[in-house]
């Protein structure tokens, strides 16, 4: 019974001597979120060796069928 009472007044001691540490905050600056255009849903038929090409690419290039289809379709309709 004794330890408990030295180790609980120890306790207290300690909180007396030591200053709490107040936490500094970290500020960081907001990330901006681009607007995008509204999207709609586009369907199509393709070749099956095609979609395997296509889904080929996007394996290798990291890209996904989505942004390899509107990537195409602005290359083919600039030109």
């Amino acid at each position: 019974m004794e330890d408990y009472k030295k180790k609980l007044g120890g306790l207290a001691d300690k909180l007396k001597e030591d200053t709490p540490k107040t936490p500094i905050q970290q500020v960081s600056p907001v990330k901006t979120v681009a607007v995008k255009e509204p999207e709609v849903q586009f369907n199509n038929r393709i070749p099956k060796t095609l979609l395997k090409r296509v889904k080929a690419y996007g394996l290798e290039h990291e890209l996904s069928l989505q942004d390899i289809n509107i990537k195409a379709l602005e290359l083919y309709l600039s030109q």
